[in-house]
């Protein structure tokens, strides 16, 4: 573990949080999400935190490669252990995301950090952070839900296949100001999730829904997607993307790619 992380047990401790511990890091693994399903397979409790300095195999939606310079961000997978059924897993990232939000917001400013549905963190338009939630399911109950999350923290020369589209928290600080503070950050990203995660499996969208919307990168931008396009209209308290197509009809995407789209002459 980098010397900047070593305060990550004593702060969740301080804190009360029931996510984070125990801790297993790693200087280099193939994937946290691999790490922690693995555990969790082999009775891992709720709140077992996974963090890797270095990813060989690293992914995030769809089979993508998430790209992460040793050391410098932050690659970390949970192991929860809700009692909802799998309909409630996938807004779930949502709440992921909102927690990320606000940790990169107390760093950097509210500004225009943003959630864009269904898993990724934006600063002024570029991505900053990554969410992958997969789960196992036995029967018709969900075993575990493994929140995987990425962050750009400390990167300052991003690999040039993403340098137009993403950024870290140290490139959004005003010149001369102090290097962000990794544990920190990590520690504010377990908060929101210990605060919410619980309640969102439990009882659905309802008690973040209003914080979403605020945070909502997409909302009044044309959009599109395998179903189609349109202009979105919010996220609803089942997590779906709520997009007005052209002919004034109102869809409820649950999954899939989102993109901006130009808007119609």
């Amino acid at each position: 573990m980098y010397k900047d992380l070593e305060r990550v047990p004593a702060l969740v401790a301080e804190r009360g949080l029931a996510l984070g511990a125990p801790l297993t890091c790693r200087d280099e693994t193939a994937s946290t999400n691999d790490d922690a399903k693995r555990a969790a397979k082999e009775g891992a409790p709720a709140g077992s935190l996974f963090l890797a300095e270095s990813q060989t195999a690293g992914r995030g939606r769809m089979g993508r490669t998430w790209l992460s310079a040793r050391g410098e961000n932050l690659l970390f997978s949970l192991v929860v252990r809700p009692n909802c059924p799998p309909s409630r897993v996938p807004p779930l990232a949502l709440v992921a995301g909102l927690a990320v939000r606000d940790a990169v917001a107390k760093v950097v400013g509210e500004g225009e950090v943003k959630v864009k549905w269904p898993n990724d963190v934006l600063v002024r338009g570029k991505k900053i952070a990554g969410v992958l939630v997969e789960s196992t399911v036995v029967g018709s109950r969900v075993d575990a839900v493994i929140v995987g999350i990425g962050v750009n923290v400390l990167s300052r020369d991003l690999p040039e296949a993403i340098a137009s589209i993403a950024t870290s928290v140290a490139l959004e600080l005003p010149a001369g100001a102090p290097p962000p503070d990794r544990a920190a950050i990590l520690v504010d990203v377990l908060a929101g999730l210990d605060r919410d995660l619980g309640h969102v499996a439990a009882r659905g969208l309802g008690l973040v829904h209003a914080r979403l919307g605020r945070a909502d990168a997409l909302r009044g931008r044309r959009v599109a997607g395998e179903l189609g396009a349109g202009t979105a209209e919010g996220v609803d308290t089942d997590g779906r993307l709520l997009v007005r197509d052209d002919a004034g009809v109102l869809h409820r995407w649950s999954s899939g790619e989102v993109t901006l789209a130009p808007r119609r002459a």
